[in-house]
This record gives C-alpha cells, sequence and structure tokens, in this order.
C-alpha cells in the first residue's frame, strides 16, 4: 500500500459508469475507508481495480491504495480477504458489483455518495501541510548555499595548494599559512556575524557573507603574488565565518520541531558538496600548466553567488528575529507559511514571544547580550560548555587534517603521482557527502546523542587504525589501500554524527535573545581549533611522523566520546523554547538532588549523635 497525499485519480462519490463505490469500512485504529470499486471490469477485466483513501488516526495522515484484478471474481476473493482482518461485522447484504451479493457478514455499507463529515477540510489541512514541507525545504537549501563556498574553498585548496607552491615558489611554513589562515580569520566573521544578525537580521547576513566571499575568490584568482593572495585569503575567510555561522541558526528558527534536526543537517551537506566539487574541480583542471590551473580552480568558487542573490528574493526573514524586532503580524505571517495548522503558528508565536521577552514585558529585566555571555546564568554557562565543547572537539579530532592534507596522508602511504592523489581525494570527497546522507534520514529518528556516539567512536577507531597502517607497514599497494579505507571511514563517520549534529545542538540549546552570538562564541571555537589544526599539521607529521599524528587526534576522539556522554543531551523534537526549559529544568534538578543529600547526611549525623549519646 502506497500513501496518497491527494483526492483520488477520479470523484469518490461519482456513481457513474466508472465508479460503483464508494463503500465505507470502520475500524477504530484506522477511522474511514472509502473504497472505490472500478465498473469497467464489465467490459474489460484487465482494467479493474479497487481504490481507496483511508484516514489513519494514528498518524494524523492519509493514506492511499489501490488494488488491480483481472475479473470480478478476485475482487469477490479481495472482499473475502477483507474479512479475515478482523474488521466488525454489519450483518447487511449489500449489493457490490454487478449485482454480486457481498454476504451477510460483510464488513462495507453502500454509503451512495454520503462522505464522511469534515473531508474537504481533512483534504485542505493535507495540502497545506505538504505545501509547508516543501517551503521549508526550499528555505533550508537556499540558506545552505553559502556552506557550498566553505566546503569548496576546503576542498580545491587541498590540490590548489600543490600548484601554488610549485608557481608562487612559497615554503611550507607558507603553505601552512595560506591553508590555515582562512580558519583563523573566519572567527572575525563569526564574532561580527552574530552581532550583524541581531542588528540586520539573518537573511541579509547570509547576503553580506556571499558578496564578501566573492570578493576574495575574485582577488586570490587574479592575484599576482603570495602577499595579493593572502588579502583575498583573508576576504574569503571573513565570509565563510559571517555564513558558515548564520545558516543553522536561521534553518532552526524557520523549522517545525519535528523536522528541525533534518532540515539543520542541509548546511552540512552543503559543505560536504563543496568539498567534492573542489575536490573534482583539483583533479578537472590539474592537467593545465602550474600557472593557470589554480586560478581556475579558486574561480570556480564565484559561480554560487548567482543562486545565492536569487536565494534571497525566496527566503524570509526569521519569524523569531522579527518578534525580536516586535515585529509581530510579519512573524506570524512567516509562521503561516512554515507551519502546518493555526493553532500550531498561534502556540510558536506564543512561545517566541515569551522567550523573547515581549510577552511579559514588564517583568522583563534588559541586560546587554554581552554581560549574560561574560556572566551567565548557571543553565545558560551549562549550554555554553555544551555548545562550544561540541564545536571544538569537531575540529581537534582532526577533521580538516585529513580533509585539506589527504594528499600528504596518501603520500605517506606510498602514492606520488599528482593525478593519483587527487583522484584518491574525490575517493574521500563522494565519501564524505554520501554518509551525510545517514544523518540526514536518522537524526530526527533515532535522535543527535545515539548519532554523535556511533560517529565519535567509528573515528576513533579509523583515526588509530590510520596511524597504526602507516607505522607498522611500509610503503606499498596495501598501505596505500588501507590509507585510502581508513581515511574515507573516519569522514564517513564524521558525516554520520559530528559534523552535522554539532551545529544542529549549538543552533537549538541558546535562548533566543543570546542566541546568534552565543552560536558565534561556538564558531570562534570551532574556526580556532580548525586553524590551528590545519597551520600545524605539516610541522607535526615531521615532528612526530603522519602516524604518530593520527595517534593523536585517536586520543582526543576518545575523549569526545566521554564529553558526548556527560554533558550532550537529546533534544530531538523539542521546541528551541522547551530545550531552554529543560537545561533549567535539568539544574533544577541536579540542585533539589544535592539539597536532598545534604539533608540526609545532616540527618545521618544527627542519629550518630544521638547513637554516641
Amino acid at each position: 500500500m502506497g500513501r496518497s497525499v491527494g483526492r483520488p485519480n477520479k470523484p469518490m462519490c461519482e456513481n457513474g459508469l466508472g465508479w460503483a463505490g464508494p463503500y465505507f469500512l470502520q475500524k477504530p485504529s484506522l477511522g474511514t475507508i472509502a473504497l472505490n470499486v472500478d465498473r469497467s471490469a464489465r467490459t474489460n477485466p484487465s482494467q479493474s481495480g479497487i481504490g481507496g483513501l483511508c484516514w489513519d488516526n494514528r498518524e494524523d495522515s492519509f493514506w492511499g491504495f489501490k488494488v488491480n484484478l483481472h475479473a470480478l471474481e478476485v475482487t469477490a476473493s479481495f472482499i473475502e480477504t477483507m474479512d479475515n482482518m478482523g474488521l466488525p461485522q454489519h450483518g447487511n447484504r449489500e449489493v457490490g458489483l454487478s449485482g454480486i451479493t457481498l454476504g451477510t457478514k460483510n464488513k462495507y455499507k453502500r454509503m451512495h455518495s454520503d462522505l464522511p463529515e469534515g473531508y474537504d477540510d481533512v483534504l485542505h489541512q493535507e495540502a497545506r501541510r505538504n505545501s509547508t514541507r516543501k517551503y521549508v525545504i526550499a528555505c533550508a537549501i537556499f540558506a545552505s548555499l553559502n556552506n557550498v563556498l566553505l566546503g569548496y574553498d576546503v576542498g580545491v585548496m587541498s590540490g590548489a595548494v600543490i600548484f601554488i607552491k610549485e608557481d608562487l615558489k612559497i615554503s611550507e611554513v607558507k603553505e601552512e599559512f595560506l591553508v590555515g589562515i582562512l580558519s583563523i580569520v573566519s572567527l572575525l566573521g563569526s564574532l561580527g556575524g552574530g552581532r550583524t544578525s541581531d542588528i540586520i537580521g539573518r537573511k541579509w547576513t547570509m547576503a553580506i557573507a556571499a558578496v564578501v566571499f566573492q570578493m576574495g575568490s575574485l582577488i586570490m584568482t587574479l592575484a599576482p603574488s603570495f602577499s595579493i593572495l593572502m588579502v583575498g585569503r583573508l576576504l574569503a575567510g571573513v565570509g565563510i565565518g559571517f555564513g558558515g555561522l548564520i545558516a543553522p541558526i536561521y534553518i532552526a528558527e524557520i523549522s517545525p520541531n519535528t523536522t528541525r534536526g533534518f532540515l539543520t543537517t542541509f548546511p552540512e551537506i552543503f559543505i560536504n558538496l563543496g568539498i567534492l566539487l573542489g575536490y573534482v574541480s583539483n583533479y578537472a583542471f590539474s592537467g593545465f600548466s602550474a600557472h593557470i590551473n589554480w586560478r581556475i580552480m579558486l574561480a570556480v568558487g564565484i559561480l554560487p553567488s548567482v543562486f545565492i542573490a536569487f536565494a534571497l528574493f525566496i527566503i524570509p526573514e526569521s519569524p523569531r528575529w522579527l518578534v525580536m524586532q516586535n515585529r509581530i503580524e510579519e512573524a506570524r505571517s512567516v509562521l503561516q507559511k512554515t507551519n502546518e495548522s493555526d493553532r500550531e503558528v498561534e502556540e510558536r508565536l506564543a512561545e517566541i514571544q515569551q522567550a523573547a521577552g515581549l510577552a511579559n514585558c514588564d517583568k522583563y529585566e534588559e541586560k546587554p547580550v554581552w554581560y549574560e555571555l561574560l556572566f551567565p546564568s548557571p543553565s545558560l554557562r551549562q549550554m555554553m560548555i555544551t555548545g562550544i565543547g561540541i564545536q571544538c572537539f569537531q575540529q581537534i579530532s582532526g577533521i580538516d587534517a585529513t580533509v585539506y592534507y589527504s594528499p600528504e596522508i596518501f603520500k605517506a602511504a606510498g602514492i606520488e603521482d599528482n593525478a593519483k592523489l587527487l583522484a584518491a581525494t574525490v575517493a574521500v570527497g563522494v565519501t564524505k557527502t554520501l554518509f551525510i546522507l545517514v544523518a540526514i534520514f536518522l537524526i530526527d529518528k533515532k535522535g543527535r546523542r545515539p548519532l554523535l556516539f556511533i560517529s565519535t567512536i567509528g573515528m576513533t577507531v579509523c583515526l588509530f587504525s590510520i596511524g597504526a597502517s602507516l607505522s607498522l607497514f611500509s610503503q606499498g599497494s596495501f598501505v596505500i589501500a588501507l590509507a585510502v579505507l581508513f581515511v574515507c571511514g573516519n569522514v564517513a563517520f564524521f558525516s554520520v554524527g559530528l559534523g552535522p549534529v554539532c551545529w544542529v545542538v549549538t543552533s537549538e540549546i541558546f535562548p533566543l535573545r543570546v542566541r546568534a552570538q552565543a552560536s558565534a562564541l561556538g564558531a570562534v571555537g570551532n574556526r580556532v581549533c580548525s586553524g590551528l589544526v590545519a597551520m600545524s599539521f605539516l610541522s607535526v607529521s615531521r615532528a612526530i611522523t603522519v602516524a604518530g599524528a593520527f595517534f593523536v587526534f585517536a586520543a582526543i576522539s576518545s575523549l569526545a566520546i566521554v564529553f558526548v556522554y556527560t554533558l550532550v543531551p537529546e533534544t530531538k523534537g523539542k521546541s528551541l523554547e522547551q530545550i531552554e526549559i529543560m537545561f533549567k529544568s535539568e539544574l533544577e534538578k541536579q540542585g533539589r538532588e544535592m539539597e536532598l543529600g545534604d539533608v540526609e547526611v545532616e540527618q545521618l549525623v544527627q542519629d550518630k549523635t544521638v547513637l554516641t549519646n
């Protein structure tokens, strides 16, 4: 049986030549089933069929079905099968197809043209639900386009730097600086992006991010020297800091509770897509001269700006930001497009207003956001430890070393030809992109914590295995196969959990008033750790070997398992406002347990004193 989200192919109450129904079956667990029996079997048995539409009380949705029949006798057989399903017996003798009596114990009652009350309202609700889903998905896709730029830069630089080093004659130290400086500078964009998005809105902050990045890409493409190349790199870093921070926040703020995890993974999907495109670009243009090929690779990154400009005319502003600006009607209008019922719209709006301090403004004691972040309440402190901590673990577990320097890893395993090195990196990019799909489909079903556990445990095993392979075996085809396998395994486990879930959790846990700037602090931690890893990997590898570096990453990844177990809560299915309450309630519960423990200790001391006396 396949699901149906619209009306049947023919009107259900039609009693003309084509249809003999409908019939209605009653079953408490399923609601009302409407059967339409096709009369065309009289003239063309191969075209006969039974079709219907069912309102499922358990899932609040329709499902539809059609069974192809080869003769009227098969229809009777189908009805007999339905008899065996244990449906209530009416004891009537309705006449079915071609005058066939359905029997005294059939489960059908002929209703002619009558339809269940509220049938049109139900169809309207289902149509609105589908429209809402499509609209929110479109907004999430458009908002994630900036992340293609980040991913493309990461992927393309891993190969372009080989030819930049050859063309501009830069040292290994300058190579590390060129690769890693983007992450360090992007923290400026992250810090500025949080405050900017609070002032001008999430939507237009993403626009600024795209413009700044494109300016940087253009300068890098035309750079005649290393110094000019670095100027473009700095601008690109600021743009990435702006865009990488705001997209997950924006998507979390417009998404329904039930699909927020799924939709908030989109930025990570587009980062992976960008990385893959960067790897493919490296391989595709590596055949040109060293003076030209890296410039073409970097220039291709300018193209997404066209789609980003188009997206700005499609996506709405965040309803939560609109409420913060006291633009309530505009916020309601956006919520009506992103929620499935008017009741849900009003509930979400009331929650947002209360969280923003507008519902009870006379009781609302306003403090500067920076003050709240510097001197956080106990619940906000717990949120910041969770949000900033998981962002740092995402990077210090070595994912950027694996992505940026995968050619170096494969070179250590024994691959020497540049074309083969870049082809191996394409395999890494494909793996990283494919496995993000696992997170998409499981994050709202299984939750955040299970995916984080699978991810961190799998990464720890793969990182340790990379180190063991490079240290225990000499260079050759066997080591190359192991290196490619475990590098792909590492990025696969990263994409299943720590990659996307990190940004989902960070965008969910902070209160509305400080969300953008608190998330910015998490992004700063992420970018700083990314920059430190990218700028030090080659030097560390020379000091303790590539294998030694991966043993260190494996140890850090094992600590991430402990961090997830102790400090990362499950947020699946909760509204952003409910998550804030959950943190506060958990701390209050811990406080009550501590007080109870103190009372018990005091009682034991008193009992001991009594016994002693």
